[in-house]
């Protein structure tokens, strides 16, 4: 199986439809590395843009990438509660040490009192148009904002109650 080693740190990066490359997180340690699905945690790690602006991450993120989901997640924890950022994207793939997938502009924000809030529609449409998604990924991507929304109001998967302390917590041990 490929696939990064618990305990190591890899890139992840995000494309657009287009092959171009979108957006580079440096340092993410691999926490749980299986055939379906990946966690990792970054802090303070630096992105790149895909016009080459760089910055950090301001808080630790606990990052969940499946292989056969649309969607990843990322969580943080923050003085009000946990926040979770959804991209709409294609299933993770692990290729020649990165996390990557294509990201497809939609994003589902989800706040601490688990209320959700569709983002960056405009962007969807117009990125749709330009690089003339297939009528197969349209269709793909709101059955999985629907297996998503499941997901959140069931507290199934990093969604449940306590799965980003839990993944924090060991991340902070391997760092040590």
């Amino acid at each position: 199986m490929n696939a990064p080693k618990i305990g190591s740190w890899v890139e992840v990066q995000s494309y657009k439809h287009n092959g171009t490359l979108h957006r580079v997180w440096e340092e993410t340690m691999i926490l749980q590395s299986t055939k379906k699905f990946y966690i990792g945690v970054n802090d303070k790690t630096k992105v790149t843009e895909y016009d080459g602006y760089t910055w950090r991450t301001k808080e630790p993120a606990v990052c969940y990438f499946h292989s056969n989901y649309w969607f990843n997640v990322i969580g943080t924890v923050r003085t009000d509660g946990v926040h979770y950022y959804c991209n709409m994207s294609s299933p993770i793939l692990y290729d020649q040490g990165a996390l990557k997938y294509i990201d497809y502009d939609l994003d589902i924000k989800v706040y601490p009192d688990m209320t959700i809030k569709l983002l960056d529609e405009d962007e969807y449409e117009l990125h749709k148009e330009q690089m003339n998604y297939p009528e197969i990924i349209e269709r793909i991507l709101f059955e999985q904002i629907d297996i998503l929304k499941q997901m959140i109001y069931q507290k199934k998967g990093p969604f449940v109650p306590g799965f980003l302390d839990y993944w924090y917590e060991r991340f902070l041990t391997y760092r040590s």
